[in-house]
């Protein structure tokens, strides 16, 4: 490929991880156009923490979103029973401190958003649903096409797909795939809230038998609820319960629980099964490779799944900046990330069935196990998950890390 003409990549998905992937890509000197397949941009009612661990990767590329502007800084992370007694004070300030790089509580839709005014000026196609792909030679080198549902195509130097669960791209790198339920359903919602127990910045887990509840601080007085229950597989893809079944399943839990449920209005609330896939060791071939959800789907437990994304985001793009061949760099880029995302869909599925213990013997093992757990023990579980592996950002648009970036305005 001649020096001068300018790569131009294809992202398939236009959710967390593909508009990172666009923004870091532009970033690092490639043309960028996006395709997503929903008609408009519309970000589930939902909320995510966008932990310490990503925003230090946004930060090593000198990419400032802002988002302390747009969600709350976590300041506090308890562990309760179902009743509401402490099991445990989590140290995630501590650690947050230690690394000068902050986690934001955040809604999808303005996380969303964020990343949207970051974009601008890149093209991105709406109501575009990819149907495959395939490989062709273009001036110079290797190249793809995208087949669409319209019967269009877009040709590019690369594919990017970041087309989330159940990724076209993905398929048509390697075939069909059954999914790997978690064991539960998920009911998810954003509420406005206040309760003497629901602090500034709180992350709140509470833990009973086969199931759990989260009440996270989103700023400005907003609650984001999530409640998990064991059932079979079936019925978890099938949940045909309202508002009081759910108000019936947390019947005697602590009392901000049973308030939070009463406050959302029903049609507010999600259901959706938990799932993953079994870990997918090679994410690409020739020009194409995977991102976010679409390589390493994984369970909830962890809040990582963000994070997972827009740290593959940066490391794409860092690897694809300059490179004399961009096929290498894409194998490059999967062979750093394999071991750290491998790492987490593994944890987020351990930690699950931790949390989810049903078994009456089992669950007050694991209440006292984190109860009596050395500080120092828990602090070195979390802080790996919380420290972005890559080269760190001490400089970032020629300012230090943690003064004046989004990372450091706590």
């Amino acid at each position: 490929m001649t020096s001068h003409r300018r790569r131009k990549a294809i992202v398939v998905g236009a959710g967390i991880g593909g508009l990172t992937a666009a923004i870091a890509l532009r970033e690092a000197g490639l043309d960028v156009e996006v395709h997503e397949r929903a008609d408009e941009l519309r970000a589930a009612g939902s909320g995510l923490s966008v932990m310490s661990n990503a925003l230090a990767a946004l930060d090593s590329i000198g990419l400032d979103l802002g988002l302390d502007k747009h969600g709350q800084i976590l300041t506090s992370y308890h562990v309760r029973t179902a009743r509401g007694r402490l099991i445990r004070e989590f140290p995630f300030p501590e650690i947050i401190g230690r690394l000068g790089v902050p986690s934001v509580l955040i809604t999808r839709s303005a996380l969303q958003q964020a990343l949207l005014d970051a974009a601008d000026g890149i093209p991105i196609r709406l109501g575009a649903t990819a149907e495959g792909f395939s490989t062709e030679e273009r001036r110079g080198g290797p190249g793809v096409a995208v087949r669409f549902s319209d019967g269009t195509e877009t040709h590019g130097d690369l594919l990017i797909g970041a087309d989330g669960f159940n990724s076209v791209v993905r398929r048509g790198l390697v075939g069909p795939e059954e999914a790997r339920y978690g064991g539960y359903v998920c009911w998810l919602a954003l509420v406005p809230f206040s309760h003497p127990r629901f602090t500034t910045g709180s992350v709140t887990h509470y833990w009973g038998s086969g199931q759990r509840f989260g009440l996270v601080d989103m700023g400005g007085g907003t609650l984001y609820w999530w409640g998990t229950k064991n059932m079979p597989a079936e019925r978890a893809h099938d949940w045909k319960g309202g508002k009081a079944d759910i108000e019936l399943a947390y019947a005697g839990w602590a009392e901000e629980v049973r308030h939070a449920i009463r406050q959302t209005p029903e049609e507010s609330i999600l259901a959706t099964p938990s799932h993953d896939r079994v870990f997918l060791d090679r994410w690409g071939r020739g020009p194409v490779t995977l991102l976010g959800d679409a390589a390493h789907p994984m369970l909830p437990s962890l809040g990582q799944g963000s994070g997972m994304a827009m740290e593959d985001a940066v490391v794409l793009s860092r690897h694809l900046a300059r490179a004399a061949d961009p096929l290498r760099a894409l194998r490059a880029y999967e062979d750093e990330r394999r071991q750290r995302t491998s790492g987490v869909v593994a944890a987020a599925r351990s930690i699950s069935a931790v949390e989810q213990a049903e078994n009456p013997f089992r669950r007050p093992l694991r209440d006292a196990y984190f109860r009596v757990l050395p500080t120092k023990r828990l602090t070195g579980l979390l802080e790996g998950s919380l420290t972005f592996p890559g080269p760190a950002a001490a400089v970032s648009r020629g300012r230090p890390r943690g003064q004046g970036s989004p990372a450091g305005r706590r």
